[in-house]
């Protein structure tokens, strides 16, 4: 994030990798199976990595508005696949988008979300 000193992209470490490994198999599984859910949310939506209180991770899709948050599940990272997000650049291409979203998360910060979420201190 600009002003943070912080840079997006990269492979996640840590915790958050060996977690990722886990419970996805492997960061470029996760990517994979995170690609397709965001791509298969017809119309607007959303895809998220969730956690549970145990630190395990887990994926789900949600179309329109429909957050994780409203059902009391942490998120730990995620993604807006409505229209709005992507289109002036990336048109109705959401692959390509998904694709560039990936090289900014900024897994410093994921990585202290999971922390924050472990030590059951991450706000809703």
């Amino acid at each position: 994030m600009a002003g943070h000193g912080r840079q997006g992209g990269g492979e996640p470490t840590g915790d958050v990798d060996t977690t990722i490994a886990r419970d996805f198999g492997s960061f470029a599984d996760l990517k994979t199976a995170f690609n397709k859910a965001a791509t298969g949310v017809f119309g607007s939506g959303w895809a998220m990595v969730l956690m549970d209180g145990d630190g395990k991770l887990s994926l789900v899709a949600r179309p329109n508005q429909d957050a994780p948050l409203m059902d009391g599940h942490q998120v730990l990272f995620g993604n807006d696949v409505w229209e709005h997000a992507y289109y002036l650049k990336y048109q109705n291409r959401r692959p390509d988008y998904l694709t560039a979203w990936w090289g900014v998360l900024d897994w410093s910060r994921i990585g202290e979300r999971y922390a924050a979420g472990r030590a059951d201190t991450l706000s809703a």
